[in-house]
């Protein structure tokens, strides 16, 4: 069978593949979006009930598509934000292609192409671009497989609420922006929590009067590229820092959920005789986080100053509690009735059979360009700069990938073209 002629394929409905159709379909450029679920469903089904944004209402930007509500400075719940985005897809009728897998994507002969092998029939496109995002496949540690079957395990993107829970004492791995806020939906709702806590760092939701992410935004923190970072620094890898936008918004403090009750752990190492085992190194986790925290108020001490800005006073966090001892934890299995692994997502390309991978599986690419012509990424975390994974920088990354598709789709008319006429 003959394949079908697309002269770009985006695959992946999330909001980095809808932000690169807008510009698609401005230029009148015939292309088709593939989603191996449908549209936008990570943010619909693989987010708990009280799930709202961290970064104000302001950043959500998309190309042709700003946030306009009522409060800019807020955080959209779930239900807000999938209304918000749903408002997107409806305001120029993407081309979906949805519940189709894409199960290969090779280059064809040097500059004509890609064979795109999907669930529904092949398709021979121009162009491709992945929009698959940087987190794939939920990664669960080995270690799960040594628990009793009584306890009830799940990833972070399958938590929906407390009460979804057997009743029992919770441990929540990880520190992460998920780990921590499901720690706290869980403390909230009463229950009993164990934490193990990561090397995530975190920073203050507000400072000298002013939202933290307003303050970077303005000292252009946001937008340096990852190529002004030292190498050893430009990993993908990193765990985001952990703050909430939570009932308008408000510090995530470890050390306070402690004195209300939440026992925290070093991170997790092993199950012995019938126990968990957690490191000692609490409180250098918790201590690390801090000292994060208060860098990046120093660096808007700084800008404030040389700005000659009048702000409130300025501050630094100090420890509320401390552990006890460094010389770790141990629970008894028999004691828990759940496990939340908030412990990320691994990557997965192995349907893409292209040479731009390193040896850690991370794409190579400047801008998302790679070295493979017509081949793009849109959707990483540090594509270009801190704000390439979220919406306030995928509008300025689809714009730029927008300007090589656009430009290499006309070169490939014109040579079309001269063929024809000679």
């Amino acid at each position: 069978m003959e394949s079908e002629q697309v002269p770009v394929v985006v695959v992946g409905g999330g909001q980095a593949g809808l932000a690169v159709s807008w510009h698609l379909t401005q230029d009148g450029i015939e292309h088709v979006v593939i989603e191996r679920d449908t549209v936008l469903h990570n943010w619909r089904d693989e987010r708990w009930d009280s799930f709202c944004l961290v970064t104000p209402n302001w950043q959500c930007r998309l190309p042709g598509y700003h946030y306009d509500g009522p409060d800019p400075d807020g955080f959209m719940v779930a239900d807000e934000l999938n209304v918000w985005l749903a408002g997107y897809v409806e305001s120029f009728h993407p081309p979906l292609r949805e519940r189709t897998n894409v199960i290969s994507v090779r280059p064809v002969e040097e500059g004509a192409g890609f064979d795109v092998q999907t669930s529904s029939g092949a398709i021979r496109a121009g162009q491709v671009v992945v929009a698959t995002g940087g987190y794939h496949e939920p990664a669960i540690p080995r270690i799960a497989e040594r628990l009793p079957s009584h306890i009830r395990q799940l990833h972070s993107s399958q938590y929906k609420n407390p009460s979804a829970l057997p009743k029992g004492p919770v441990l929540v791995v990880g520190t992460g922006l998920s780990g921590a806020q499901i720690a706290e939906d869980l403390l909230l709702a009463g229950r009993n929590v164990h934490l193990a806590v990561g090397n995530a760092p975190r920073f203050a939701r507000s400072y000298r009067g002013r939202d933290v992410i307003a303050w970077l935004h303005d000292t252009g923190h946001y937008a340096r590229p990852v190529t002004e970072k030292p190498v050893e620094e430009r990993t993908h890898d990193k765990t985001n820092h952990y703050v909430t936008g939570r009932d308008g918004g408000r510090d995530i403090d470890l050390r306070s959920f402690a004195l209300q009750g939440m026992a925290l752990h070093g991170h997790l190492t092993g199950v012995e005789v019938g126990d968990l085992v957690f490191a000692g190194d609490l409180q250098r986790s918790l201590d690390a986080a801090d000292a994060v925290y208060n860098g990046i108020n120093e660096l808007i001490d700084a800008y404030i100053a040389a700005e000659g800005i009048v702000a409130g006073e300025p501050s630094r966090y100090a420890p509320v509690w401390r552990p006890p001892d460094s010389n770790g934890s141990r629970v008894a299995v028999t004691e828990l009735a759940a496990v939340v692994w908030a412990t990320g997502f691994t990557r997965d390309y192995r349907w893409l059979h292209a040479g731009v991978f390193d040896g850690a599986g991370h794409p190579q690419h400047l801008r998302g360009v790679t070295g493979i012509d017509g081949l793009y990424f849109i959707g990483l975390p540090w594509l270009h700069t801190w704000g390439s994974g979220r919406f306030a920088g995928i509008e300025l990354d689809a714009h730029h990938l927008a300007e090589q598709l656009r430009s290499r789709y006309q070169r490939g008319r014109r040579v079309l073209t001269s063929t024809v006429a000679s």
